[in-house]
């Protein structure tokens, strides 16, 4: 490319004024992709928001909130590892 020429993508993986577009994409991407991360629980969790680390479920029982939390730590674990860093380190559950 001639001197003075950037790619798109160049300019916004590394523009600083662009860090908070690309946190927001981020944490959507989560949400977007929540049912192919886990597709067995895609009938009874829904991935509503993301802010700060903290994925937000919203879950139809009790019951299946304490399972949920009781299975917190492998619910992070596997968002993590789906996007090879640390994107999640905590799971909040909402009626």
């Amino acid at each position: 490319m001639p001197d003075g020429f950037h790619r798109i993508s160049e300019i916004f993986d590394k523009e600083p004024g662009l860090s908070r577009i690309r946190q927001v994409i981020e944490q959507s991407d989560i949400v977007n992709n929540f049912g192919k991360i886990f597709p067995d629980l895609i009938k009874i969790a829904e991935a509503v928001k993301v802010e700060r680390k903290c994925l937000f479920l919203r879950v139809p029982n009790s019951t299946w909130r304490s399972e949920l939390k009781f299975r917190e730590g492998q619910i992070t674990k596997k968002i993590n590892n789906y996007y090879k860093e640390e994107r999640i380190n905590q799971v909040r559950f909402i009626p």
